[in-house]
């Protein structure tokens, strides 16, 4: 989940009632374009399922994903993060498709149906591999250039793509903001609040917290969703549709990986030293950006003011209310959405 960056916010410029009529506009028709039993507004839990997942190689994987609309609409691709998968999008999937977008939406290495093609392969994961995934996939599709959106590890793999291959990206949306961190900012004692916090950053950096979460790795994930989304009142069927993806043989490894390096506590790989080295500078995003905050986030995030600097090109800030939490794509789809084909319209 999220680390503190910096300070103060950045005003979106120019033009917004028109484009924004226009964007609500496109959503309106998308809803009614859906057959009758989702038309008019989204309600979360509308779809429960995508039209069968594709899967191709690219990279060191074979990635699962699931697809939708016109295969020659401007392409968005949408990220899940932890404990999460990509059923996090399947009400804005059909909206960003009647909307005539091509909408691709992944599994990160460790979840769902995405495999390491080779066993000698490191289960590495640090922030930086993971983001070289989504490029290696969008080779593998022959994107070159999408408009990318996500939460959680999702939106800090967005912002990593975006400041290290801006020019893959055509404009982002990204929940709790700037999310670009190093080990050496990792090392950083918090406050004990924000510390507490962090509880399974620091048990997934023991042994027991390792055997825990693969031991109880459904309970586990569901307590997160719990936490991170206190007024979220999903169903038993909603969460085990998603709980499927960390029956993946690689995922234990992956999450437990993730936490202890962002500590510090194990090494990356050394393919991956230079991105990281210019990810410690904490670089200045330029492409278009929206960020998002839900008003009753219950995961660690920083505020908006924290991080709004960090955004050089055309910027607005978003925060969803309503007792939205840390799943803003499945707690608030057309606002999500919205944000996309706003974001997208350069």
């Amino acid at each position: 989940m999220s680390d503190d960056i910096n300070r103060e916010r950045r005003r979106f410029f120019g033009g917004a009632a028109m484009t924004l009529a226009a964007a609500q506009f496109s959503l309106t028709a998308a809803a009614a374009a859906k057959p009758a039993k989702s038309a008019g507004p989204i309600k979360t839990g509308t779809n429960t399922s995508f039209a069968p997942l594709k899967q191709i190689e690219a990279g060191l994987l074979g990635i699962g994903y699931a697809e939708a609309g016109p295969a020659d609409g401007p392409p968005v691709i949408l990220l899940h993060g932890w404990p999460y998968d990509i059923y996090a999008f399947v009400d804005v999937a059909p909206l960003l498709a009647a909307a005539g977008h091509r909408v691709i939406v992944p599994y990160l290495r460790g979840y769902g149906t995405t495999r390491f093609l080779s066993e000698a392969t490191m289960r590495n994961g640090q922030p930086s591999a993971i983001a070289a995934d989504i490029v290696a996939l969008m080779d593998a599709l022959k994107i070159d250039k999408a408009t990318i959106a996500g939460f959680d590890w999702g939106a800090r793999t967005a912002n990593i793509i975006a400041a290290l291959w801006p020019e893959r990206v055509k404009a982002m949306v990204s929940v709790s903001g700037y999310l670009i961190g190093s080990q050496q900012a990792g090392k950083m004692p918090l406050p004990p609040k924000a510390e507490l916090q962090w509880w399974y950053q620091f048990y997934f950096a023991t042994e027991r917290g390792r055997e825990g979460y693969d031991k109880y790795r459904h309970d586990f994930s569901k307590l997160i969703w719990q936490l991170a989304s206190p007024q979220w009142h999903f169903d038993d069927a909603t969460f085990d549709r998603s709980a499927h993806a960390f029956d993946n043989p690689d995922h234990v490894a992956i999450v437990v990986h993730n936490y202890r390096w962002r500590l510090g506590l194990v090494d990356g790989e050394a393919k991956y030293d230079a991105y990281e080295a210019r990810l410690a500078q904490a670089p200045v995003i330029s492409v278009p950006t929206i960020t998002m905050e839900g008003d009753a986030n219950g995961a660690p995030h920083p505020e908006p003011s924290a991080y709004a600097k960090k955004f050089s090109g055309r910027y607005s800030h978003r925060t969803i209310k309503g007792g939205i939490g840390h799943n803003v794509p499945q707690e608030a789809p057309p606002a999500f959405a919205k944000a996309i084909v706003k974001v997208a319209q350069v």
